[in-house]
């Protein structure tokens, strides 16, 4: 008798618990976006309730937050809720005009150095560099000061410009926003192999999927190399913010034809072993 009423009271708890896990089963993945901008010219396009409750319907456990100036980061960091992770990255840029002359402004550093000392930045960026134009010594002093402080660099980098930002100082670490845009898949894999301080993040990436469906290279990648992927939103204008809850759509939709660990590492569980303190 005791057994079968021990049985029964297992058979009961396996019911009982059958609701709760077919829902966690179906719960929409949680991303991890890293790259957000919160951008303050001369006020944020969605005010600060607003992004939060955003974040929360679309199931954002997490942001790499960066702004124009450097409050909206501030805003961001500050006000984080229970629930949302808050990683805020240095922007070398007080107003947009700075994208183009950064490189080669000694004030920037200035900038840096002022906001580090803040206490709480994890990285530097996101930052824009083509060609040459990351082969100045004030782009050097940046990575070497990167490198110094423990942080990351979020760098909008060509190919040439990626690997100049390494030249600079072997052990940076970067996060390289877009994949480099049109990158090839193979070639991006040679760099992961030659980099292995570098993690791909994946907003505007173009070529990943065809008619909704993963690439077979793409596919390849992501299930070669899980631990060195980010996705991103990158709301650098508004329109951005507007269709936020598509583009966390379309990631979970292409996640979702990957093994379930390689997709956890992508969505979010990568920049938790990256950026947690």
């Amino acid at each position: 008798m005791l057994h079968f009423r021990a049985g029964l009271i297992a058979a009961l708890l396996l019911v009982a618990a059958a609701p709760a896990a077919r829902a966690a089963d179906t719960a929409p993945m949680p991303i991890f976006d890293a790259h957000l901008h919160y951008n303050w010219e001369p006020a944020p396009y969605y005010p600060l309730d607003k992004v939060l409750t955003l974040f929360r319907q679309q199931h954002i456990m997490g942001i790499l937050a960066t702004s124009r100036p450097n409050d909206g980061t501030r805003a961001l960091y500050e006000a984080q809720p229970k629930g949302l992770w808050v990683v805020p990255f240095i922007r070398p840029y007080r107003v947009r005009a700075d994208i183009q002359t950064w490189m080669d402004d000694p004030s920037i550093e200035e900038l840096i150095e002022t906001e580090y000392r803040r206490g709480y930045y994890v990285g530097i960026g996101e930052f824009h560099l083509s060609g040459q134009a990351a082969a100045t010594k004030w782009v050097k002093r940046t990575v070497d000061f990167a490198v110094a402080k423990n942080l990351y660099l979020h760098a909008h980098a060509d190919d040439e410009a990626l690997e100049i930002l390494f030249a600079h100082n072997p052990r940076a670490r970067i996060v390289w926003a877009h994949t480099g845009f049109s990158t090839a898949p193979e070639k991006v894999a040679a760099y992961l192999e030659r980099y292995p301080a570098l993690w791909c993040e994946l907003s505007y990436r173009y070529g990943i999927t065809s008619g909704g469906k993963l690439t077979p290279e793409w596919k390849a990648l992501f299930e070669r190399y899980p631990e060195r992927f980010l996705l991103g939103s990158d709301t650098w204008i508004n329109e951005r913010w507007d269709s936020y809850g598509s583009t966390m759509d379309d990631y979970r939709s292409w996640l979702a034809q990957l093994p379930r660990d390689a997709a956890e590492k992508i969505a979010f569980r990568n920049a938790e072993r990256l950026f947690r303190r």
